[in-house]
């Protein structure tokens, strides 16, 4: 019998389709969770140094950023994937060719 895990709550963290395309973002901003990431984990900020560097959002929503993170990391790394600016700069070309075509 297998058993599902429990849904973790991340209070701080909000998905609309109006906002950042749908990607998860710290709640009441337009701040993707796949920026915390990119800050923390690839260019090695600590989260104290992005509350000062943006002092919109709070410790506790960067905290839950990353917790996000680790609990939904194919979900976050496809969306930093899909992020890359070589593959947004692929998908503005090809969606422009077919608009021409319409």
């Amino acid at each position: 019998m297998s058993t599902q895990a429990p849904r973790i709550l991340h209070p701080h963290i909000t998905l609309d389709d109006e906002v950042c395309g749908g990607s998860p973002v710290i709640a009441g901003t337009r701040f993707p969770v796949r920026m915390v990431v990119f800050y923390v984990l690839q260019l090695g900020y600590v989260p104290e140094e992005l509350i000062e560097r943006f002092p919109h959002v709070t410790l506790a929503q960067i905290y839950d950023a990353l917790a996000y993170y680790y609990d939904n990391r194919l979900e976050i790394e496809a969306d930093m994937a899909a992020n890359r600016e070589d593959a947004v700069r692929t998908t503005r070309s090809r969606d422009q060719r077919l608009s021409r075509r319409l």
